[in-house]
C-alpha cells in the first residue's frame, strides 16, 4: 500500500478499478460499498480520494448522483465514454444515463480478501 494513502482510500480506488468498461457507479455507492467493509466512508471522502489519486484508476466511471462529473473533467470523460460505449443522455452537460449504465458497487464489488489492493 502506498504510504501516502489510507486504507480507506485504497478501498475507494479498488472499487473504482472494478467498475466495468461502459458502466459507471456513483460517489455515494462507492462510499456505501467501502462502508460495508470498513465501517467508514462518505461520498465527499470518495470525491477527495478520486481527486487526489483517481488517475490510477478509470476515474470517469465514478460520477455524481446525477450522472455528471465536475465541469473540468467532462470533456476528457466524454472521450472515454464514447470509446467504451457508455450510455449517455442527450442533455448538456455530458451526463451518463444512469438507468442504463449504473453498476451497483455495494452488491457487485469484490472486496479484497486480505486487505486493500497493493
Amino acid at each position: 500500500m502506498n504510504q501516502d494513502r489510507t486504507e480507506l482510500a485504497e478501498l475507494v480506488l479498488d472499487v473504482a478499478d472494478q467498475v466495468p468498461s461502459g458502466a459507471v457507479t456513483t460517489y455515494g455507492l462507492v462510499a456505501e460499498a467501502v462502508r460495508a467493509v470498513s465501517g467508514h466512508g462518505h461520498p465527499r471522502h470518495v470525491g477527495s480520494v478520486m481527486a487526489a489519486f483517481g488517475a490510477e484508476v478509470p476515474w470517469w466511471r465514478v460520477v455524481r448522483a446525477d450522472g455528471t462529473l465536475p465541469r473540468q473533467l467532462r470533456e476528457r470523460a466524454l472521450e472515454h465514454y464514447r470509446a467504451e460505449g457508455t450510455p449517455l443522455t442527450p442533455f448538456v452537460p455530458v451526463r451518463v444515463d444512469l438507468e442504463r449504465a449504473l453498476w451497483d458497487a455495494p452488491s457487485r464489488w469484490q472486496a479484497p480478501v486480505a486487505g486493500p489492493r497493493a
